[in-house]
């Protein structure tokens, strides 16, 4: 990645090498209470046209961007239109193509012609250009999973299918979006009023948590994932409003099993830091310590002091939304339509880096990955001063560095190499600090 002279020129120009998601449909037959587009939710659902997306991947292409991301709603509600985009994509050179889905196919395990069925689409998959596919896990219990999707049996299926999946040469990656159901009644079951104070309450969120992440990691090795990924809280209700948000990607929710308070993210980023490490060398955890270090950091620190980056979103990262086709900086900065992603000059948008509005990790975790590097380049001082002020940062992203290494860059038509990632045990985590 680091290496490549494409994306090498891009830092030169201090740019990261660009990024789009384009939602392709927000039509979803879940139930997730997490998300706005679950299947009860009434609004006029949309799915962008063959020749809408065929212009957008055009653009994609032609602007250089170098990863393209399908998401939903439900993306292969529309199977047939996915693959014919995510092949083109392939053919026009974009090297990282993504989609992801809720598991509705993997279902009925049971039935007679569930391996045929599902052999047939992870090949009609692989024969695309698609890097990285995903598949929706809520919870390290798989009854509360399949109750909170409304997906009854899908969890035998995702157990069923990953060696199929493998086979045809796709590693999945389960992708956990956090919420407060991730351990079922272990974690639902937390509340202030249990405790003497709010400092009380807290440590007990940070202990439980940790416990919880813990199972889940592990549940989601047991079913026969080698890539993981964690998507950070995301909820709009009114303080976020106030504050300037306004999500045209309705994958988020005011529902409080989604709802955390500033102390309590702070904590989940603290027990991921200190969960993952003991992971690490047995799946592949996408979550990078140097980001979630940040991100506790956001949750904790007054506002002028913040040592975080600021999110790239709008200057190398786009969203475009189904419903009207247009690009926005992120899927929660819907007051700013940027129009129609080939008429944008990217070379006219300048970054500013302080939009700290949202945790969400498409964009936040390369953008505190890559900015390190940006700064050497182009503000080599301020990177030395930054890194004197917090050394702990440096140290998680090195370590970061040298895991991605280890792990491919995430590489999901590739099986995960044991041997590198043996080398990463809690013992490294331990005495840079992790274990607070």
């Amino acid at each position: 990645m680091f290496s490549s002279m494409k994306y090498l020129k891009s830092f030169m120009k201090n740019r990261i090498p660009a990024q789009l998601v384009i939602q392709f449909t927000n039509h979803c037959n879940a139930r997730c209470p997490q998300c706005g587009m679950r299947v009860s939710a009434k609004f006029p659902r949309s799915v962008l046209s063959r020749d809408t997306l065929k212009r957008i991947v055009d653009a994609a292409a032609a602007k250089g961007v170098q990863a393209l991301s399908f998401t939903g709603g439900e993306p292969l509600l529309f199977l047939d239109d996915l693959i014919d985009m995510m092949a083109y994509a392939g053919k026009l050179g974009i090297p990282f193509v993504r989609t992801g889905t809720n598991g509705y196919l993997l279902r009925h395990s049971h039935n007679p012609g569930f391996e045929d069925r599902i052999k047939r689409l992870a090949e009609r998959l692989a024969e695309t250009n698609l890097r990285n596919f995903w598949i929706s896990v809520d919870s390290a219990y798989g009854d509360t999973h399949e109750q909170m999707r409304g997906l009854d049996g899908v969890v035998a299926g995702i157990e069923k299918a990953l060696p199929i999946f493998n086979a045809a040469g796709l590693y999945p990656s389960a992708n956990l979006g956090i919420n407060r159901l991730v351990a079922g009644a272990f974690t639902d079951g937390l509340h202030p009023s249990q405790y003497s104070d709010a400092d009380a309450y807290l440590n007990a969120f940070y202990h439980v948590y940790c416990n919880a992440f813990d199972r889940f990691y592990q549940s989601v090795r047991d079913l026969g994932f080698t890539i993981v990924n964690t998507c950070y809280p995301m909820s709009i209700g009114e303080a976020e409003l106030a504050g300037g948000m306004n999500a045209v990607y309705a994958a988020t929710a005011d529902d409080a099993v989604v709802r955390f308070t500033p102390s309590e993210k702070a904590m989940l980023y603290k027990a991921l830091l200190h969960t993952i490490p003991k992971h690490r060398s047995s799946v592949r955890i996408f979550s990078p310590l140097s980001s979630l270090y940040m991100l506790m950091q956001q949750h904790t620190t007054p506002m002028e002091k913040l040592p975080s980056y600021g999110c790239r979103g709008g200057v190398d990262f786009f969203f475009i939304s189904a419903e009207n086709g247009s690009t926005y900086p992120c899927g929660y900065r819907g007051h700013e339509d940027l129009g129609k992603f080939w008429d944008l000059n990217l070379s006219d948008l300048k970054p500013n880096g302080d939009c700290r509005l949202c945790d969400w990790e498409c964009f936040r975790d390369p953008s505190e990955m890559c900015s390190p590097v940006l700064e050497s380049i182009h503000q080599p001082v301020r990177l030395l001063r930054r890194q004197f002020r917090n050394s702990t940062y440096l140290k998680y992203w090195i370590e970061d560095i040298r895991y991605y290494m280890a792990c491919g860059f995430f590489d999901g038509r590739q099986p995960p190499d044991s041997n590198k990632l043996g080398t990463f045990t809690p013992t490294v985590a331990q005495e840079m600090g992790l274990n607070m």
